[in-house]
């Protein structure tokens, strides 16, 4: 596969948290797969750290068909298609699957705690959560090659917080060594899911601190130029809700939406204070040219540029509150056909195959907004 761009740029597929609504990153991927789209590296939080981790830990010919299994196991236990036409009757089919997820959990993935966490002794880890998550380690293991993700090409990096500290923190395969605990504790969402134990330390989802490892990225690489792509799984723009049920959707909605304009806001700052001392470092005399402070501030300086290409799951009118834990496969199967379809329609589009490098250093596309709202 091709890289994004010929010149070299680092690709990074970045992925948000959401649950359900990972299925929609499953999609995107199998869209940038077919337009030919090399990853160079994979970060996630919560759901979008497993789809990074079935990404990173398989060849890329096999990546697809991994994705599709943890897929089709989680979405196992309702198959069937909704039963009547039209949008009540979806209502009540999302809502219906949302509680048979919420009462016996989700294949290969977690279970009801039985018996339930407040009949344990307070300090047992059973007393922690509502639910048992230990399913995951084994769907992990069957699906992810860990080696692979350790010593492979592709980079890995999934958000955690640390339970005790509170501290938001990044496992990244350049510098750990990456065990299914990591993606595990990634999306280790209290109270439902228990905290996950690392080398002594317990921890929850990275969601609870930031639902999207954008600034991460940003933060980590700031030598080579950057094609992100971006994938939202909350879009921070949303009517005025009407009822309690949609007040508490939106709450969730602006929660863990990824604030990409503000950190495309910020960058662009870092460029131009960048600039302004490249611009003063050329102004020093020529005797300062080798002094070391001089050379550091040269360094330091060097801008990279950042191309984002956002790609942000914009909810059906029947999708509610619950949505994020709705689990049939025909929810599924539209996450995914409407990921993939994004992909095909903004590789295509004229902006992104005409883009060039901006004055500011930073673009950003949303190529879908038109077609989608």
């Amino acid at each position: 596969m091709s890289s994004a761009f010929e010149s070299g740029e680092t690709s990074v597929l970045v992925l948000q948290g959401g649950g359900a609504l990972g299925s929609y990153q499953a999609g995107v991927y199998e869209g940038l797969h077919e337009g030919g789209i090399h990853l160079d590296w994979v970060a996630g939080i919560s759901i979008g750290a497993i789809n990074a981790a079935l990404i990173a830990g398989n060849a890329p010919e096999h990546r697809v068909e991994r994705i599709q299994q943890f897929w089709d196991q989680i979405s196992s236990s309702l198959t069937a298609n909704p039963w009547f036409p039209g949008e009540k009757a979806r209502i009540a089919f999302n809502e219906a699957s949302a509680n048979l997820v919420a009462t016996f959990g989700v294949p290969g993935f977690f279970s009801p705690r039985i018996p339930p966490a407040q009949f344990y002794p307070e300090g047992a880890p059973q007393a922690l959560s509502l639910y048992d998550t230990s399913a995951l380690k084994g769907t992990l293991e069957r699906l992810v090659d860990f080696d692979r993700i350790n010593h492979g090409d592709v980079r890995l990096s999934v958000g955690a917080v640390n339970v005790r500290s509170g501290n938001f923190v990044y496992f990244d395969s350049r510098r750990d060594l990456i065990i299914p605990e990591h993606v595990m504790a990634s999306g280790a969402l209290p109270p439902g899911f228990p905290p996950v134990e690392i080398e002594g330390e317990s921890y929850w989802d990275g969601g609870l601190v930031s639902n999207t490892p954008l600034d991460y990225v940003l933060e980590r690489e700031r030598q080579r130029d950057l094609v992100v792509f971006q994938v939202d799984l909350f879009a921070a723009h949303g009517p005025m809700p009407r009822s309690l049920l949609q007040a508490a959707e939106r709450e969730k909605d602006i929660r863990y939406s990824s604030r990409t304009r503000l950190n495309t806001d910020k960058n662009i700052e870092i460029r131009k204070a960048k600039l302004a001392f490249r611009n003063l470092i050329d102004k020093l005399p020529a005797e300062l040219a080798q002094d070391p402070d001089v050379g550091f501030l040269r360094q330091v300086s060097h801008a990279n540029y950042l191309t984002v290409m956002q790609l942000i799951y914009r909810r059906q009118s029947y999708e509610g509150n619950s949505k994020d834990y709705e689990f049939s496969r025909a929810t599924m199967l539209e996450h995914w056909a409407s990921g993939r379809n994004d992909v095909r329609r903004s590789l295509r589009h004229t902006k992104w195959r005409e883009r060039r490098f901006t004055e500011d250093g930073v673009a950003v596309f949303d190529l879908t907004r038109d077609a989608r709202d």
